[in-house]
């Protein structure tokens, strides 16, 4: 129980830090807000993720944990994005998009240069996953 709660501490301090240029993001900030393991699919956790754009900010390209399915919704301005081998679209407040195990989202960006936006990343992952979002290697 205390291996748990330690991982899990560490686990939402990671998140909770702005990006930095150093990780090739541009006025970002990422929030774990929940963490939740399924009781009726062991092995399973849901985390929610808070993604907050300034204007102009973005992620880099990047994949996430192996065994994550992510249902991501746009709460607020509009993000720019590119999973996989779709287009790259603009999607509104309300409007939503998923990434399945394995895609790569190419583009990850606040579709405006002058007005915030967030989005809200909600993830089914194994519940041993630590890192749920792996830069590309440039």
């Amino acid at each position: 129980m205390f291996k748990k709660a330690v991982l899990t501490a560490l686990f939402a301090l990671a998140t909770i830090y702005p990006a930095s240029a150093a990780d090739g993001s541009k006025n970002a900030k990422i929030t774990l807000v929940f963490n939740h393991e399924l009781p009726n699919v062991p092995g399973k956790s849901m985390r929610g993720v808070l993604v907050e754009y300034g204007p102009g900010g973005y992620s880099p390209a990047h994949t996430h944990a192996k065994s994550s399915f992510i249902y991501a919704t746009v709460l607020e301005g509009e993000i720019k994005s590119k999973v996989g081998d779709g287009p790259e679209k603009i999607f509104k407040a309300g409007e939503n998009f998923v990434e399945n195990p394995g895609d790569h989202h190419g583009v990850s960006a606040n579709g405006s240069e002058t007005k915030p936006a967030k989005l809200l990343a909600v993830f089914v992952v194994d519940t041993k996953e630590t890192e749920l979002t792996i830069p590309d290697k440039k």
